[in-house]
């Protein structure tokens, strides 16, 4: 078997491995990239899950969503009169589609752009420095890929539960959530984090009617607790019915879905049209042969690196969702991009301190750094200041003025510690804190800041000089 030699193999090509293979070539280093993924009818696809079945088409259908929802339920009070609206799902996944196809297609033209080579087959390890590339497709031959340094990038997959088998028709995972062909009457969604809150908006604001169930007490523990419990508020109106400390225990497929569960001692049951089995993501470590070669794994299935993602064995590294640290694409393209400065010779970094956290529900919640939670738990003297979008003006101007912007900063220093937004473009607003505290800036330095008017940041302006009492509108 010939062997093709390489400075870099990157195994996996979702955000962590395609960035860090691009990045790589630009340092000069001889790259290639292995890659396993095709579309159900067999064309191979660049971006793993985020691109193909994740964040980039979730994204596009919860905008469809929200026009829809817009025109139904908002338009008239802005004077447009929108009669007879109607869905037409299979346009709307069309459109899905060829947002992803154009990604997607957009990281091959970069491959070729940047001189990186690409293995369409499963990255198998053989040795700290081989891989093979084991064809998906029958009847061609494997390959033998050597390289001075291998960066695992194998991402992740969606976990699964016992009591709810997954036969992606009526019980489905995200992916098969994603590729309905009509909008179900009725909806369940087991687990109200992040993809099931996402997956359950869609549809909600399409017109199904949709049941939450989330095992947890807590409504999504890892956020800070006024943000949490206003966004369980404005969630739960809007038409989802999101019920905590509810145990699946078993379903029975059907004409529908019937599930059982536990809240408490009380016994209930559920009938939906479909399923969503949204509990979270593993790690992907499947058919990487990580045993033999020698690779050292947790318990929980991740791949052990240090804090610069090397791995147990010499010139292997590993990044993405099958490391420790959350599970975030842009978190594992900052690894993969740090990693293959590493290689080169140079200092990559990651502050991890700084990574931002984003739910796409609508309204968005947002944050980066520590929850007033945290910082009780840590002992850590705060102060902290918030605004209400409903005293933005931008915000009453496009009606959407529910949520608040939340700024913590250290008592002594003023520092800021971390920001929290439930609001209108959420996901944008929390880029001017993580710029700010990435320079190590004070909330004085943000409310010191101008910001346009009218727009949304002025939310996040006026939570900053509320950290000092000093808001101005509010």
């Amino acid at each position: 078997m010939a062997i093709n030699r390489y400075d870099v193999v990157v195994i996996g090509a979702g955000p962590a491995g395609y960035v860090a293979a691009i990045r790589c070539a630009q340092l000069g280093l001889n790259t290639a990239c292995v890659d396993q993924w095709r579309e159900p009818a067999g064309r191979a696809s660049l971006g793993g899950t985020c691109l193909n079945v994740g964040c980039i088409p979730s994204k596009a259908l919860l905008d469809s969503s929200h026009y829809f929802h817009l025109l139904t339920h908002q338009a008239q009070e802005h004077g447009i009169i929108a009669n007879d609206v109607r869905i037409d799902v299979a346009a709307m996944q069309k459109r899905k589609q060829k947002i992803v196809r154009g990604l997607t297609g957009g990281i091959d033209s970069l491959f070729k752009k940047n001189r990186v080579k690409r293995f369409t087959g499963r990255g198998v390890l053989n040795s700290e420095r081989q891989v093979t590339v084991s064809p998906v497709s029958d009847g061609d031959d494997d390959l033998q890929l050597e390289a001075n340094s291998v960066i695992i990038a194998t991402g992740s997959v969606p976990a699964t539960l016992a009591a709810a088998a997954i036969d992606q028709q009526q019980v489905v995972d995200s992916s098969g959530a994603l590729s309905f062909e009509q909008v179900p009457d009725r909806l369940g969604v087991i687990g109200a984090g992040v993809i099931g809150l996402e997956l359950g908006s869609v549809w909600n604001r399409l017109g199904s009617k949709v049941v939450v169930l989330e095992a947890l007490d807590t409504f999504l523990p890892a956020v800070d607790r006024e943000i949490a419990d206003e966004a369980f508020k404005l969630l739960k109106r809007q038409g989802l019915d999101i019920r905590m400390g509810a145990k699946v225990t078993a379903t029975q497929v059907a004409d529908s879905v019937s599930v059982d569960f536990k809240v408490g001692d009380a016994n209930d049951t559920l009938e939906v049209d479909k399923l969503v089995v949204a509990i979270g993501r593993k790690p992907n470590t499947e058919g990487l042969n990580a045993q033999a070669a020698g690779l050292k794994l947790n318990a929980r299935g991740f791949i052990e690196v240090d804090e610069n993602c090397r791995t147990n064995l010499q010139n292997m590294y590993a990044v993405g969702d099958v490391v420790r640290g959350p599970m975030l694409a842009h978190k594992g393209s900052e690894e993969g991009m740090a990693v293959a400065e590493r290689i080169a010779g140079q200092a990559g970094h990651v502050n991890y301190a700084t990574i931002p956290w984003v739910i796409y529900t609508w309204p968005e919640i947002a944050w980066v750094g520590k929850s007033e939670q945290q910082l009780t738990q840590e002992g850590v003297e705060y102060r902290t200041g918030a605004f209400p979008f409903i005293a933005n003006g931008r915000a009453r101007g496009i009606g959407e003025t529910g949520g608040r912007v939340k700024v913590l900063a250290d008592a002594k220093t003023d520092r800021i510690l971390g920001a929290h937004i439930l609001g209108p473009q959420a996901s944008e607003l929390i880029a001017e804190v993580v710029t700010a505290m990435e320079f190590g800036a004070s909330a004085e330095d943000l409310a010191r800041t101008v910001h346009a008017h009218p727009t949304l940041s002025e939310a996040v302006h006026e939570a900053a000089l509320a950290v000092d009492d000093r808001a101005i509108h509010f």
